[in-house]
């Protein structure tokens, strides 16, 4: 069989916004020809293959991988940002923006270091506040104009619990925050295998511990905990914790360590008063 290569054909049809874009949609198996899964990127497609991309929400692919990772965590915790002002922290292309305002968020303020980074339909969106430049230490509510009542985090590069303070402060009393825990990143260099994957599971609940410790001493109170529907680009495993803004500092407690343990050894979300909120099959 001859033929372009799979990303080239996907990029030409329009199916794609990059070859970076195209190889994304492969690996996540969402590529079809003739209506059949291909998971190569050099698959030849032959003249005259019908070439199409599967799980298109709203007929425009999502702005990010991570998209797919907050969609998920959104749906296994529970929470609905439809009608909320929203801020999502370190926003980069918009992904976690994008899944916001695909499901009704009011308004969406997009943070983040860079600048210039975000999908055209996100930016273009009236709902979404640009704040390009502006690092997450420095949040405030008067920078943002008010505080909201959703914070979504997605951060590399840097610790969460170093963050976790000026986050919680923009986020009005009983409002959420729904931070990706990135283990790679909270370790330490020296525990921090060469290969840049944290492999040990006591390690990933000692670094998903670590910014819930954060988080209570900021006011913060863990509700939920629950494993990214998707590994990080280099198969680290994520978490994303729920928290709400309490208002009073305190020591992380039994219940919330427990939940912790559990979510990153069975890889299932865990959530408070699991048997009001949570029902294992």
């Amino acid at each position: 069989m001859t033929g372009q290569r799979l990303d080239l054909a996907l990029l030409g049809a329009g199916l794609a916004r990059s070859r970076t874009h195209a190889r994304r949609i492969i690996e996540e198996g969402r590529a079809r020809l003739d209506g059949r899964p291909v998971v190569k990127a050099s698959a030849p497609v032959p003249e005259g293959a019908l070439l199409s991309v599967a799980d298109v929400p709203d007929g425009i692919e999502y702005a990010s991988r991570a998209s797919h990772k907050l969609a998920g965590a959104l749906d296994a915790l529970g929470l609905d940002p439809h009608g909320l002002h929203c801020l999502d922290a370190g926003a980069s292309t918009g992904g976690f923006t994008d899944v916001l305002l695909r499901r009704g968020a009011r308004r969406v303020v997009a943070v983040d270091i860079g600048h210039d980074q975000l999908a055209d339909h996100v930016r273009d969106d009236e709902r979404v506040h640009v704040l390009d430049g502006t690092s997450v230490r420095d949040l405030t509510s008067e920078l943002i104009g008010a505080q909201v009542e959703l914070l979504v985090a997605d951060l590399s590069f840097i610790s969460l619990r170093t963050v976790v303070e000026p986050l919680g402060s923009v986020v009005q009393p009983g409002g959420d925050l729904l931070l990706m825990v990135k283990p790679q990143f909270e370790v330490g260099r020296e525990a921090l295998p060469r290969t840049g994957v944290v492999t040990d599971a006591r390690a990933r609940a000692g670094a998903v511990r670590g910014v819930a410790e954060g988080a209570s001493q900021a006011g913060l109170t863990l509700l939920a905990v629950g494993p990214s529907a998707l590994p990080g680009q280099d198969g680290n495993r994520e978490y994303f914790l729920h928290l709400r803004a309490a208002g009073v500092t305190c020591t992380l407690d039994a219940e919330a360590c427990d939940m912790i343990g559990d979510a990153v050894r069975e890889n299932q979300p865990r959530v408070r008063g699991a048997d009001d909120f949570f029902q294992e099959d």
